[in-house]
């Protein structure tokens, strides 16, 4: 696998307890990067300014959906890049997982590849109330998109540079997991699910979403969906 063709995306915003270790476990590795600062308040820029990778940064705080839309884009751009990952900064995803992925696409199995925290390994130190929100949003998704899958918001995939091509999210915030399924649905774009684990911290719980917020972007997603 050539390293060199492959690029992460990664949205932060006020990281910055957590953005050192993410980052360099990632060049460790010899993968190329990309983080969004996503108008962070405290000093995750300053912080990712010092590390030998891309760095972009909004202006306005937008949410993690546009950050992710501002990596695409650039990612898009960049010639040299044939595989393209989106990946956590919370410390919540393992590097060791992007192979499997890559792996998918650059065998042809497929053009998207999803990481599922369901396949496998059981996610570690996962809060039974945060299973319950994440399964009925797998629920939810697959009737609204209409594609069976494992896990939804589960932030770690991979995509070929054609099958990004044809993505273009419009949902700023956490919505934009379910939308990419919809958008891998209506386009016929193939995908495979590929098993992650997922490491459930105290930071990573407390920057994360709670039930609220869980049944919020869940309703966004059935308002949108009708009101097309």
């Amino acid at each position: 696998m050539d390293k060199s063709k492959i690029l992460l995306i990664v949205p932060a915003y006020n990281e910055s307890k957590v953005i050192d270790e993410t980052i360099q476990g990632i060049l460790d590795e010899g993968y190329n990067l990309v983080v969004i600062d996503d108008c962070s308040t405290d000093d995750t820029y300053e912080k990712c300014l010092r590390h030998h990778c891309y760095v972009l940064r909004h202006m306005v705080n937008l949410g993690q959906g546009a950050a992710i839309q501002t990596g695409f884009s650039f990612g898009l751009s960049q010639t040299s890049y044939e595989v393209f990952v989106t990946f956590d900064a919370d410390g919540q995803h393992r590097v060791e997982d992007v192979e499997p992925l890559v792996n998918s696409i650059l065998t042809g199995q497929a053009e998207v590849a999803l990481g599922s925290r369901f396949l496998g390994t059981e996610p570690e130190n996962m809060p039974k109330l945060r299973r319950f929100v994440i399964k009925m949003a797998i629920g939810l998704t697959r009737l609204i998109s209409r594609i069976k899958v494992t896990d939804t918001h589960n932030g770690l995939r991979a995509f070929s540079r054609k099958s990004l091509s044809q993505v273009e999210i419009t949902h700023n915030d956490m919505s934009h997991a379910s939308e990419i399924l919809d958008i891998i649905h209506k386009n016929r774009i193939s995908f495979i699910e590929v098993p992650v684990k997922i490491t459930y911290s105290d930071y990573s719980l407390k920057k994360g979403q709670n039930l609220l917020n869980g049944v919020n972007i869940l309703w966004d997603l059935i308002f949108k969906e009708n009101t097309k």
